[in-house]
Parts: structure tokens; C-alpha cells; sequence
């Protein structure tokens, strides 16, 4: 084996990720912005100590479970709809082979082949796997990308909780009088940290993924201080 048969075989992709990752940083970047905006906004309502760890427990819990739920039912809504298309296709094929085996060359033969070597591909990976040929060139449905309801309810699940406890140990062990500072400020470390390990995970700039979820973490912590602080004024 020539050495580049061997880097050839130890490439390793991405694509595979895309599905836990995607639950695992929206679950853990909702987890650190929503917990820590909800300290931060009831601390700036001048709540006492033990008011703001109850709503952060409360967030912590309330959000992990809203994650859970929300993350099943809309990709289990997706795999509804690849299975729908599936059954769809699957009938096709029975009713008429020819033809689809046309349409599949048909679209080798948009992607740059000649005529005749599309219908050749076409006839030959029809024969070894007409609807996962389909289902991958026409659909656009790979084992990859397809979805995975429960796995992304409890990868976010966790990874929301998980989020949610930094800012909790953070207002748990801050001093009462600076705890809206202590919170906001790791918050903003925990969601950088965050945003560069997940953009490197997924091959992307380490510092514009940090720079993106700190940015829109440090406004909606922001908005949530200002609401507090403007509702929870005395009111003379």
C-alpha cells in the first residue's frame, strides 16, 4: 500500500458530527445565556440570594426538559418527512423502474458525466441499491444527515443542563454583592470557550465562533439586566 492509499484511508470528515453537534452546542449555549440572563435579570430586580439560586434551579430544570421535548418533536418531524419521501420513492421504483433509472441519470449527467456513462452509473448502483441511490442523489438523505430524534433530544437535554450549571455554581458561590458581575462576566468566558471548541470540532475559525455566541450571549444578558433592573425599581 502506497503511502497516499494510507492518508487516503485515514481521512477523517465531519459530516458525521453534524447531528450531536448541533444539538450539543445550541443545547449548551441555551443552557449558559438563558440560566445566566435569568440570574442577571432577577439580580438586577434586587431579588435576594436565595430568590436568584431558585430561578436559576428552576431555569436549569424548566429548560433541560423544554430542550429535551422541543428537540424530539421538531427532528422527529424531519424523519417524518424523510420516511414519507422514502415510502414515496420506494412505490415509485416498483411502479416504474425505467423511468427512474432515466431520472437518476439524469442528474449524474447535471453533475458533469457524459450520457451514456451516467446511465451506466445509474443501471449499475440501481442494481446494487436502487433507494439508497435515490434516496442519497435525489432525496438528498444520507445516513450521515439523517435524522435522529431521541439522540438529539438527549444530547441537548444534557447539554443544556450541563451548560446551566456553570452561571448556577457561579451565583452559588459569588458574594451577594457583586453576584450580577461575577455571573455576567464568566458567562461571557464560558460562552467564548464554547463557541471556539465547538468551531473547531466542526472545522471552522476558532475565534469567529467564540466571537459569535459571546456577542448575542452578552445582548440577550444585557436586555434581561435592563428589564430587571426597570421592573424591579421601586416605584415612588
Amino acid at each position: 500500500m502506497t503511502s497516499a492509499t494510507r492518508r487516503l484511508h485515514l481521512e477523517r470528515h465531519r459530516t458525521d458530527r453534524i447531528g450531536w453537534l448541533r444539538a450539543a452546542v445550541l443545547g449548551a449555549n441555551d443552557g449558559i445565556v438563558s440560566t445566566a440572563s435569568l440570574v442577571v435579570g432577577v439580580a438586577a430586580a434586587q431579588a435576594s440570594p436565595s430568590t436568584i439560586l431558585m430561578t436559576a434551579v428552576a431555569g436549569l430544570v424548566a429548560g433541560a426538559m423544554s430542550m429535551a421535548a422541543g428537540e424530539y418533536v421538531s427532528v422527529h418531524s424531519q424523519a417524518d418527512t424523510e420516511k414519507a419521501d422514502l415510502d414515496r420513492e420506494r412505490r415509485e421504483l416498483a411502479a416504474d423502474p425505467v423511468a427512474e433509472a432515466r431520472e437518476l441519470a439524469a442528474i449524474y449527467e447535471s453533475r458533469g458525466l457524459e450520457a451514456a456513462l451516467a446511465q451506466q452509473v445509474a443501471q449499475q448502483l440501481m442494481a446494487h441499491d436502487a433507494l439508497g441511490a435515490h434516496a442519497r442523489d435525489e432525496l438528498e438523505i444520507s445516513s450521515a444527515m439523517a435524522a435522529r430524534p431521541v439522540q438529539a433530544a438527549l444530547t441537548s437535554a444534557a447539554a443544556f443542563a450541563a451548560g446551566a450549571a456553570l452561571p448556577l455554581v457561579v451565583a452559588a458561590l459569588a458574594p451577594a454583592s457583586s453576584l450580577l458581575y461575577w455571573v455576567a462576566g464568566t458567562a461571557l468566558v464560558f460562552l467564548a470557550v464554547l463557541g471556539g471548541v465547538a468551531a473547531r470540532t466542526g472545522g471552522a475559525g476558532v475565534l469567529v465562533g467564540a466571537w459569535r455566541v459571546t456577542f448575542w450571549g452578552a445582548l440577550a444578558m444585557a436586555i434581561t439586566a435592563g428589564v430587571g433592573a426597570l421592573f424591579g425599581a421601586p416605584v415612588g
